[in-house]
């Protein structure tokens, strides 16, 4: 088995990782960001890689950059015959791609050339793409511009969030990797370059991106919506306390009232409905400033003047 430096943060990097481990690939470290504040009491946590690192054994790395010339001295000291990178963020400059014997190999989850950057998955549900999938790609010092070896697809559900499918690709992205590697390692794979046509960015995500423009339309609200599920979350507000929506439906009703209006449903998934620039959007789930998650109509027992109110 070649030795490996594994790169990755979140929870889509570690399914990766764990399919390296199961297939006793020599990994000489895991690198990963530092703890970052977390929970209501801010207090430091470790990534989900870094704690399946540490439950195996491995050693874990937590730089703030590689461009430092220390770091990358560190790295060269591991020897890797490839470095594998899943969803790690933080920037790989040459000196670090040229290190190596083999490659720099990159997990990113979408149809490359579409949606490179760092928010692929939301990104492919917001634009309402009917599949999503995984490219393994050889890494240049573009983003995610490199020559790619393979390519697996699987279709956007209606009720897919970004979190759902990122488990779902997560699992794809492993399988992937797993192919690719050994082909890698025996030189019988080359890597394709990306078309020049079709691309586009999927810029890191902000927190003020889940706010609800109830001019757009039921069905845009409804991806952005699952798009931004669990976070940033998509939110409105009303009488001054945010309103995050967890579960929506589209519907092709043409409302009679200004966007941004909430309605009485009768005979829908919810008894909330929310006028938009184009059909009425049926709130099924939502959760109030302060306040647990809980379905529309157990909202409305204490939410008196909330029908017929017009929400920021």
């Amino acid at each position: 088995m070649a030795r490996t430096v594994f790169m990755g943060t979140p929870e889509f990097a570690a399914p990766i990782l764990s399919g390296l481990i199961d297939e006793r690939y020599e990994i000489a470290a895991v690198y990963t960001r530092p703890d970052a504040p977390a929970g209501r009491g801010r207090a430091l946590a470790a990534s989900p890689v870094k704690q399946l690192a540490e439950r195996h054994g491995l050693t874990v790395v937590q730089p703030r950059s590689l461009k430092k010339p220390e770091a990358q001295e560190e790295l060269r000291q591991f020897a890797p015959d490839v470095i594998v990178v899943a969803a790690y963020g933080l920037i790989l400059p040459l000196a670090v791609l040229d290190i190596p014997r083999l490659a720099c190999v990159n997990v990113h989850a979408s149809l490359l050339p579409k949606h490179r950057g760092a928010a692929p998955i939301s990104a492919a549900i917001r634009a309402g793409d009917e599949f999503s999938g995984v490219s393994i790609m050889r890494m240049d010092v573009g983003i995610d511009t490199g020559a790619v070896y393979s390519r697996s697809m699987i279709p956007i559900l209606d009720w897919d969030t970004t979190g759902t499918l990122t488990k779902n690709l997560a699992i794809i992205g492993s399988m992937a990797l797993l192919d690719v590697l050994p082909q890698l390692i025996k030189g019988t794979i080359d890597a394709a370059p990306q078309p020049s046509e079709g691309s586009s960015y999927a810029p890191m995500l902000s927190k003020e991106a889940g706010r609800i423009d109830w001019s757009k339309s039921a069905i845009e609200i409804w991806r952005q919506v699952r798009a931004y599920q669990p976070w940033p979350g998509a939110f409105t507000s009303w009488e001054s306390k945010l309103i995050k929506l967890i579960e929506t439906i589209p519907l092709s009703v043409k409302p009679s009232a200004v966007s941004g209006t909430v309605i009485g449903l009768s005979g829908e998934a919810s008894a909330i409905g929310i006028a938009t620039g184009e059909g009425v959007l049926s709130i099924k789930k939502l959760q109030i400033e302060g306040k647990k998650p809980m379905t529309g109509e157990e909202f409305l027992r204490g939410a008196r003047g909330f029908i017929g109110s017009v929400l920021d």
